[in-house]
């Protein structure tokens, strides 16, 4: 276990809880001595006792051993305000609507933070009846590829997941479509809004003028 809970952050989540040394441990059946020796870094709490400590503190065991207790906002569920978490070990990639403590391979992952599409990740959307044909100008080696295209409205994701030498694009059910994301397996997670006001289907992103002109500046730019 590369990580385990320390003195500090019990005596920290102990007080935030409002309980003395003795009433965590008659909570816990270990003696006052025991939860001193921890506060003061002299003892750890058996791993037998995290489950009965995290329930203590009112946090999930996962919490307690990263240190950290998760408050998520996104109590409505917006999945506008998704976040995705990518391990750089293995390409696993996992959607949350809110906050959470996620491990994968050993490593705890932080959520991406989307960066606006750039001259190196330029995305082209089209209207196609009632679909979104989206494509990106990007190479799809096994070592530099897009990972997914996701498409976010405010009650569902649309998502799916792309493998090196194939091709960097994907269709969506139109309905509601406002953000496209998607993940460069060197750069990052990028975003860009679809439709320009809330649930507005006829201002889309680009239109085919538009998107031939920078059809063409991509090209130049890629030599």
């Amino acid at each position: 276990m590369d990580q385990y809970i320390t003195g500090a952050l019990i005596k920290e989540l102990r007080e935030k809880k409002g309980l003395t040394q003795t009433e965590l441990a008659k909570e816990l059946a270990v003696s006052d001595k025991a939860v001193s020796k921890w506060e003061t870094g002299k003892g750890y709490p058996d791993i037998s006792l995290l489950e009965p400590i995290a329930k203590a503190f009112g946090i999930s065991v996962t919490e307690l051993l990263a240190g950290d207790t998760i408050k998520n906002i996104n109590v409505s569920a917006n999945m506008m305000r998704s976040k995705f978490y990518v391990c750089p070990v293995c390409g696993n990639i996992i959607h949350c609507m809110g906050e959470a403590v996620i491990q994968c391979h050993g490593i705890q992952l932080v959520p991406c933070q989307p960066e606006e599409t750039d001259e190196e990740h330029m995305i082209f959307i089209e209207k196609m009846e009632d679909e979104y044909f989206v494509r990106i100008e990007h190479e799809m080696t096994k070592n530099h590829y897009i990972s997914f295209i996701a498409a976010l409205s405010d009650d569902r994701i649309q998502m799916v997941k792309l493998y090196p030498e194939g091709n960097a694009e994907a269709r969506f059910q139109m309905r509601a479509v406002r953000k496209i994301m998607f993940y460069c397996n060197r750069d990052g997670l990028y975003s860009i809004n679809v439709i320009r006001g809330v649930h507005d289907r006829e201002a889309s992103y680009d239109d085919y003028e538009e998107r031939k002109a920078l059809e063409e500046t991509a090209k130049m730019l890629c030599g």
